[in-house]
Parts: structure tokens; sequence; C-alpha cells
């Protein structure tokens, strides 16, 4: 069976890396950059957080374009809690069959619920990255998920006529860069 068939394993662990990586933010980390241009460590877990929520609020046939770009309130020790809550509603909705061939509203586009979650778990699987190197953690990551994130991302993301997308173009990696890499590369990030 082709994993994209139903990616919510995928997400799930999507979910849990980006998750651990969340939890592990040190004070002395919140405002460092990350490779995602436009956010800090903070701003990037309330975008963190906010991806999350519209996951469970497409799957539930909501309109995730009402929530914001990024969820801002939630102080430092309560990261954890708060990553943890919300993953566990995004998945009690997930848990429903239903979902993967049913029409949801994304922010971006109505698409069916199995390439939602294939396109969101390779936006948790890029964001992860973005804070593993902020936080100095990318040993701590899950390659399998930035193998399969960069199939998906390639299917998805055009190399040319992204003007409309939140991508910048293609920034060209070392022959010899690992996954993660490459994907950052495709999505438009500065790769060192």
């Amino acid at each position: 069976m082709n994993p994209l068939d139903d990616p919510r394993p995928l997400l799930d662990r999507a979910l849990d890396q980006a998750g651990r990586l969340v939890a592990a933010v040190e004070p002395d980390q919140i405002a460092l950059p990350t490779p995602c241009s436009e956010f800090d460590v903070t701003t990037l877990v309330g975008h963190l957080f906010t991806v999350v929520a519209r996951i469970a609020v497409a799957g539930r046939g909501g309109d995730p374009r009402e929530l914001p770009l990024v969820t801002t309130g939630v102080p430092l020790d309560g990261w954890a809690e708060r990553y943890a809550k919300s993953a566990a509603d995004l998945r009690a909705v997930w848990s429903d069959d239903t979902l993967l061939d049913r029409p949801l509203q994304l922010p971006w586009a109505v698409l069916p619920g199995r390439v939602a979650a294939a396109a969101y778990t390779q936006e948790l699987t890029m964001h992860a990255w973005d804070l593993a190197v902020a936080t100095g953690r990318t040993g701590e990551l899950d390659p399998e998920l930035a193998v399969i994130s960069l199939e998906i991302a390639r299917r998805a993301v055009p190399i040319e006529g992204r003007e409309e997308m939140p991508f910048g173009p293609v920034v060209e990696v070392p022959a010899d860069a690992d996954a993660y890499r490459r994907l950052a590369g495709h999505l438009g990030r500065a790769v060192s």
C-alpha cells in the first residue's frame, strides 16, 4: 500500500516530531531566527499551533482561513501542553476514515482529505526542520518523513508558477544534501 493512500500515520509522525521539538525549546532560544525567514522561534511555534488547529478545523468541515497565521499569547511554559492538546484534538477529528475522500476547505484550495493530510504532513515536517535548525536539534529528525515530504512537495509545489504560493524560488542545494535540506531548497528556503 502506498503511504499516501492513507497519510494519517505519516501525519501522526509529523505531529509527534514537531511536538517533541516544541516541548524542547529553552527560554534562551525563543528569539532565535529560523530558516523560515519571517519567523523567529516564538513566531514559528505560534504558527505550528495554528497549523495543527487548521488541520482539525478542516476535518470538522470548517474554514481554516478563519484562524490567524500565528497563534499568540501562549507563554513558553504552556507550549508543550498547548501543542499536545491541539494534536490530540486533531487526531480525534481525523480518526474518521470518511475524511480521506471528503472535500475539505484548506487555506489555499478545496482538496480531498487524503491530499490535505499529505500536504499538512509536508508542512509540519518542514517547520519541524526549521525549528530543529534554529534550536540545534537536527539530529532528532525523522529522515523518512523528509523523503516522503519531498515527494509530496515536488507534486504539489511547482518549480515555475509559484508566485501566488507562500514559497520562494527553488534554492539550489549541494548534491549530497539530505532530504530535509532538499525539501527546504525546493520550498525556497536558504540552505547553508
